[in-house]
């Protein structure tokens, strides 16, 4: 029979037990986006965070604080979107990341040249600087370049119709132009080298420095050090957006706050 001394102690344990539960679950509700790896199973107001954060980014999720496998699957999305490792967990780097991505459409710059789009962001023009504009096929997978573009753009809009059926694959198109599957900077590469204006695949920070600053005529190329997408005549072609992953031409609206804009020489 256990004695009133040892009795105490067990109690005092088990209310220091208790505190020390409650004393990490407070800590893990209040932690904030960024303070540590959020994977399967963690829950807090920094879950619910980033959750915020990836509907910003256009991947609806529901912000209940509970970090399930719907919040991880969206983060491998938004994480192949921006050349990232695709593992699901947002490590303090990636969430810092996700925050910009998110926060990006808040200034709304006109000296790049783009139009705003009236989400708070800045978007690209709609349309070529000549009135002219790429405009989608029936089949709602392939566009179709204006008849008074030059042969370049033609081509390139050419290119980027062969690979739509493409699917997004970190890597793809960088080491041989055909491939199984491209990634952002990859599909952008492969059109402009279907127009001729790419000798060789270049990656997204490469593509900053492409060309010549400023948007252009025909093509404008929006990249930053995580992902590259490319506006030919107004029509965006892309590796993220609605529906599916992978190199696509997209008709709804994408900021291009926290890019870098470059366009072809001459184009």
């Amino acid at each position: 029979m256990l004695g009133p001394e040892h009795g105490r102690r067990l109690h005092a344990a088990a209310a220091l037990g208790v505190a020390l539960v409650a004393l990490i679950f407070s800590a893990s509700a209040q932690a904030q986006l960024g303070d540590r790896t959020l994977k399967i199973g963690s829950k807090g107001s920094d879950v619910r965070a980033a959750q915020r954060a990836l509907t910003e980014v256009g991947l609806d999720t529901k912000a209940d604080g509970v970090y399930g496998r719907g919040t991880a699957s969206h983060v491998k999305r938004w994480e192949r979107s921006n050349d990232r490792r695709a593992d699901g967990k947002l490590t303090p780097a990636d969430a810092q990341a996700l925050q910009e991505d998110a926060s990006g459409g808040s200034s709304d710059d006109p000296s790049n040249g783009d139009a705003a789009d009236g989400t708070g962001g800045s978007a690209y023009a709609t349309s070529g600087n000549n009135g002219a504009k790429t405009t989608m096929s029936p089949d709602g997978r392939t566009a179709i370049a204006p008849d008074s573009a030059p042969q370049q753009v033609k081509d390139a809009v050419a290119a980027a119709n062969s690979i739509t059926n493409k699917p997004y694959k970190y890597g793809g198109g960088h080491g041989d132009w055909q491939d199984s599957g491209y990634d952002c900077s990859g599909a952008v590469s492969f059109a402009l080298h279907g127009g001729g204006l790419l000798d060789k695949p270049m990656d997204s920070t490469d593509l900053e420095s492409f060309g010549e600053s400023g948007p252009g005529q025909w093509i404008t190329i929006y990249a930053n050090s995580g992902h590259a997408f490319v506006v030919i005549a107004g029509l965006r072609f892309d590796t993220s957006g609605d529906g599916e992953d992978g190199p696509r031409w997209r008709t709804e609206s994408r900021s291009t706050s926290g890019y870098v804009v470059r366009h072809p020489t001459g184009f």
